[in-house]
């Protein structure tokens, strides 16, 4: 639940804020896309739960906007307590003050998903509430038609009716999809009578004063300190800008952080094989927090230029840059999981064996590219999209990486061809044209990679096939309920507690045909991004609300 306050008072501005789908936005809240909310308007915002190690969170990324952002800030006044600074720090390698205009700070938001018991008694999503001065928790419940015990039971509360904090954010188990006409007009009836209300705002004020004037010090303690280190550090800053060359200087000025190679050499022990994860990438560690840094030769401000102004939680995050000795460092967020192409080919990969874990990285990999095609100024084209170049967390959540090729749309012809064999859509490897229709078609091999667990290019009887031709040809074919089982990856043949194999020939049907429309040899016939999203979204339902699939 979120409140609308400016400048996050429109559904597409909430949703960039929080990484959330503004259809789903629009659509729960009942309200145009295009819809701007009254101030301090209740807007209910579906986003993605996951677990991340102990917490169950919902990830999105913030761009520090001016010298008055902290993570204190952030976390209260821009994401209105659905973070706390202790989450922001945790996530971040950055130091409380040194946060400076254009930095991106990954942003852990409060969910959590229906426990076993809550399945049991028919929960079905839990609403994470921020606490207002004037809400109680039997208030609440009644607003949403739930009992204050469950609430209660929910949020390890001794007593159904605590004393709660602005600030604070509880879990609202409920076994229906909120209502928008839970959250318009919900206004707390005063119960007190005349003379206990001039008690209860005496006392209020008196506490009130006293808490502001403890809250003023501190602030003018906090500036202080924060001011002194921030002119230090940006001294530092501005000597290694000076060290970087004219044409990366402007990219980087306003966006990264300049890491020196001193501190690079550092997090990764003089850059040890050991600590090599690909060919030109290191893992480091900086400060506590593990980061991958990626080492190259060719110009690199192109990809600076874009991911420096991009927003997205299905995007990689570039965190900083370096140069020497003519080579290029790039500093990017380090994901656990590796490549979705290591991912599928490894044995006893994690969850490899799970339906929802597969579709959500389509759906994840989808939402990025979504962003990317509609929703940045200018819109970009990434034409590399390939399973090597998805990125998986702990969590196996996918993030779109590797910026190198990528172009902003509307520059429609390439002066060669370059990418790799079985992503390549037929107009830009016969034409070299380049529109977002591209990423569609390598999207359709990474989403027919995801289904049957094969290379988007294998070998069979010694020579060369490609994955998209040999998944037209078996679908095309007369007997096609039977093929499609030779396709299915194995290990997505899930067994009944009983021991016979549950049929899965229907979901991963839906899923062939989805990839197959994404594979259309005319670009006009073509799906777009847009329409993918939907469509995988409305498959991941149905999986998710199938007793059959109900696995991971």
């Amino acid at each position: 639940m979120f409140r609308s306050k400016s400048p996050y008072v429109s559904v597409s501005s909430i949703s960039e804020l929080t990484s959330s789908d503004p259809k789903e936005v629009a659509i729960i809240n009942n309200v145009a896309s295009s819809a701007v909310f009254p101030l301090d308007n209740e807007v209910i915002v579906p986003v993605m739960c996951s677990c991340s190690g102990q917490y169950y969170q919902a990830n999105t990324s913030y761009v520090v906007s001016g010298d008055e952002d902290t993570y204190f800030t952030i976390a209260n006044k821009k994401f209105q307590g659905l973070t706390t600074c202790d989450a922001l720090k945790r996530e971040n390698p950055y130091d409380e003050f040194h946060l400076f205009s254009g930095l991106k700070l990954q942003v852990p938001l409060r969910c959590a998903c229906p426990t076993e018991d809550q399945i049991a008694n028919g929960i079905k999503f839990v609403l994470t509430f921020l606490f207002t001065l004037n809400d109680t928790v039997p208030q609440i419940s009644n607003k949403f038609n739930v009992s204050a015990k469950s609430v209660a039971e929910a949020n390890g509360f001794y007593d159904e009716n605590p004393v709660l904090y602005p600030f604070t954010t509880i879990l609202i188990p409920l076994p229906k999809e909120p209502l928008s006409s839970q959250i318009k007009s919900f206004h707390p009836k005063a119960t007190h009578k005349a003379s206990h209300k001039g008690i209860f705002l005496g006392t209020g004020t008196g506490a009130a004063l006293a808490v502001l004037f403890f809250v003023l010090f501190l602030g003018f303690f906090y500036y202080r300190r924060r001011t002194i280190n921030d002119a230090s550090w940006r001294l530092r800053q501005e000597r290694k800008k000076q060290k970087l060359p004219e044409n990366l200087l402007n990219k980087v000025i306003e966006t990264l952080k300049i890491y020196t190679y001193e501190e690079l050499k550092a997090a990764t022990d003089d850059f040890n094989p050991q600590k090599r994860l690909s060919k030109s990438v290191y893992r480091g560690t900086l400060r506590g927090k593990l980061l991958a840094i990626k080492k190259m030769r060719t110009d690199v401000s192109k990809e600076i230029k874009i991911l420096g102004n991009i927003n997205h939680f299905n995007l990689i995050s570039l965190y900083g840059v370096c140069e020497h000795g003519g080579i290029f460092y790039l500093v990017y967020e380090f994901l656990e999981e590796g490549s979705l192409k290591d991912w599928l080919h490894k044995e006893n990969s994690p969850l490899a064996h799970s339906w929802n874990h597969r579709i959500l990285i389509a759906l994840d990999v989808a939402n990025g590219l979504d962003y990317l095609h509609n929703f940045t100024s200018p819109a970009y084209v990434h034409k590399d999209i390939k399973s090597c170049n998805i990125l998986l967390n702990g969590n196996l959540r996918a993030k779109i990486a590797n910026f190198s090729l990528a172009r902003e749309n509307g520059n429609s012809e390439s002066n060669h061809v370059v990418g790799e064999k079985g992503y390549m859509a037929p107009e830009y490897m016969q034409a070299r044209k380049t529109t977002p229709k591209v990423d569609v078609y390598a999207f359709g091999v990474v989403l027919l990679e995801l289904i049957t667990g094969r290379e988007a290019v294998f070998l069979r009887d010694d020579e060369e096939v490609l994955l998209s031709e040999t998944v037209v040809s078996v679908t095309n074919g007369t007997d096609e309920g039977a093929r499609i089982t030779d396709l299915i990856d194995p290990r997505l043949q899930v067994k009944n507690p009983l021991g016979y194999i549950i049929d899965h020939n229907e979901v991963a049907l839906c899923l062939l045909r989805l990839s197959l429309a994404c594979l259309a040899r005319e670009p006009e016939q073509r799906l777009s991004i847009a329409e993918v999203v939907p469509a995988l979204m409305k498959i991941q339902l149905g999986v998710l609300n199938s007793e059959s699939f109900s696995i991971e």
